[in-house]
Parts: C-alpha cells; structure tokens; sequence
C-alpha cells in the first residue's frame, strides 16, 4: 500500500465566528469534492470551547496539494480570514514537495508550530 499525503493545518477560531465557519467549511468541503479528485478526505474537527479548528487533509500524493490550494484559493479568496484569527500549527506526513517545505517555512518564520515527519511506517 503506498502512503497517503496527509495535511494537518490548526487555526484559532475569531470569537463568535464558529457556526459561520461551520458553514464556510461545509460549502468549500462540497466544492473540493466536485473539483479536487486526489483529494482523498477532508475533515474538520473543533475544541471543547469552539476557539481553535483543525483542517484534516488526506491527498492522494504530495503534488495533489497545489490543485488543492488552487481550488480552495479559487473559492475563498479572502473569505477565510473572516473566520479565523491565525493558523496555530502545520503539521504534514509524508514526504513533502518543494512548495510543501517552502510553506512550512513560512509559517515556522511567523510563529506556527510545525511538525514534518517524511518517512511511512505502515498502516
């Protein structure tokens, strides 16, 4: 079995925004459906008290990404920000491409928590 690409990004949640981005989140989940075929999974997950979200990706391959963030770009634009105050930590499993590293880099230079583990086990 080959390895999945997997993405984890965490943001802070804007105070108040929770359900708008509930919403958000439900109508980008339906366009990467229709638009985004390497795109295995997608989940979102919420703490206990709604102030920090976490966006599970599961791609098919590292280079699914750039579609991925072309898809979501192309429908959000700067909607995103609406709702979300920072992203908190990056985490990515698998081997990452060279636009993959480079981000990483960008958010580790702001602050982010990031966390690269490149080499499968199994499963």
């Amino acid at each position: 079995m080959s390895a999945p690409f997997i993405v984890i990004y965490t943001y802070a949640v804007k105070e108040g925004k929770l359900e708008g981005f509930r919403q958000f989140l439900q109508e980008l989940f339906e366009v990467l459906e229709a638009n985004e075929p390497r795109l295995l999974a997608i989940n979102a997950y919420v703490n206990e008290d709604g102030t920090e979200a976490a966006i599970v990706q599961v791609h098919l391959d590292a280079a699914s990404i750039k579609h991925y963030w072309r898809v979501v770009h192309q429908h959000t634009g700067r909607a995103f920000a609406q709702f979300v105050d920072a992203t908190t930590n990056f985490q990515v499993y698998g081997t990452p491409s060279d636009a993959i590293m480079k981000r990483a880099r960008q958010n580790a230079e702001s602050g982010v928590a990031v966390n690269v583990k490149p080499d499968y086990l199994g499963g």
